[in-house]
């Protein structure tokens, strides 16, 4: 209780100092972030006639963060751009790097309406028309994400960060298996299946021809919605550039259907109607042995998450039942991705 009072004045006393026109904060409710992020929604006072009452989302990280999540400063720009780029995601607002006023840094940006959970948007009767219309919106939003090139990013050092090291568009398979290979040497115990998909993995790189900004987690419970429509994507914190088939096979995964097993994408669609939406849209084909790498790689890469997610709540960095729940949930993934496999055969 203490700990909210003292985050309330602090964020108090900053607003004061870079906004002349803040009176003060009428309310500070905390929202569900995940596992790795702290939201809260802010309802603000200003010195204002015409808009005295406005609300805002304030986010920083917990205390540990996943290593691949961006910082505060890069998300910030990834949502900037996208938002100057038409993407239907809320405005960034404010960002603070210095983190002596809070100890971390964090932005503000604009509250949209809706909901994100994975189960509203895929059983809940008030949305039954418009899940008819889901697919078309997000392949719609989603080719506007992959519209965006490296050149579009001014800051070297965030284009750099986004990059990750890859120079041309074929070197990605390669270095994203590398990454993941590095991560699962490093763990204690053994995992048999995680080195049987990554020889898959090895012998069956994709093609790359353009590399574009990816979402990065683009999936059902990263974006807002109620029955009059999609009102916004979240979630900037995996963003880099990759290769388009990423995000179309991460919301395919079967892990985000949240329980409607047989609609592939997301709970709400079948492939071939989201595929051709997606195509309509960014006039690129989608390459189904592409997004199967891609699926195949997005499981192993979860399932990695997985084990991450509960190291910190087993090494005490930061303890939580949601932590030590994702953690058993390795199998699952390992699971799928040898499925996929095996039904590509």
């Amino acid at each position: 209780m203490n700990e909210s009072f003292d985050f309330i004045k602090q964020l108090e006393s900053y607003l004061k100092n870079k906004i002349p026109s803040f009176n003060k904060i009428l309310e500070a409710k905390q929202l569900s972030g995940g596992a790795c992020q702290e939201n809260y929604s802010l309802r603000l006072e200003f010195q204002d006639s015409k808009n005295p009452i406005q609300e805002f989302v304030f986010r920083t990280d917990k205390s540990s963060s996943l290593f691949t999540s961006l910082s505060k400063e890069e998300e910030f720009y990834v949502a900037k751009i996208a938002h100057s780029k038409g993407v239907l995601t809320p405005k960034p607002i404010l960002l603070e790097i210095d983190t002596s006023y809070l100890g971390t840094p964090f932005y503000i940006m604009e509250k949209i309406s809706g909901k994100a959970n994975g189960r509203y948007v895929t059983k809940d009767s008030s949305l039954k028309d418009l899940r008819k219309n889901l697919p078309k919106l997000l392949a719609e939003q989603l080719a506007k994400i992959h519209s965006i090139q490296p050149d579009d990013f001014q800051d070297l050092n965030i284009k750099n960060q986004l990059l990750k090291g890859i120079q041309t568009p074929n070197e990605l398979p390669q270095n994203s298996l590398k990454i993941i290979q590095a991560q699962i040497q490093n763990f204690d115990e053994p995992h048999p299946a995680m080195e049987l998909i990554l020889n898959w993995l090895e012998k069956n790189y994709p093609k790359v021809e353009t590399l574009v900004l990816v979402h990065g987690d683009f999936r059902t419970g990263n974006f807002m919605v109620d029955p009059s429509g999609l009102k916004g994507i979240l979630d900037w914190e995996f963003a880099r550039f990759g290769d388009r088939h990423e995000d179309i096979a991460w919301l395919c995964m079967r892990d985000w259907r949240f329980g409607k097993i047989n609609l592939e994408v997301g709970g709400f669609a079948n492939r071939k109607e989201f595929y051709e939406h997606y195509e309509k849209f960014s006039g690129k084909k989608v390459f189904p042995e592409r997004v199967l790498f891609w699926e195949v790689i997005g499981n192993l890469r979860w399932a990695v998450g997985c084990i991450e997610q509960a190291e910190r709540h087993l090494s005490g960095k930061d303890k939580g039942i949601e932590l030590a729940s994702i953690g058993r949930r390795v199998t699952e993934m390992e699971w799928e991705a040898m499925r996929l496999i095996e039904n590509a055969r």
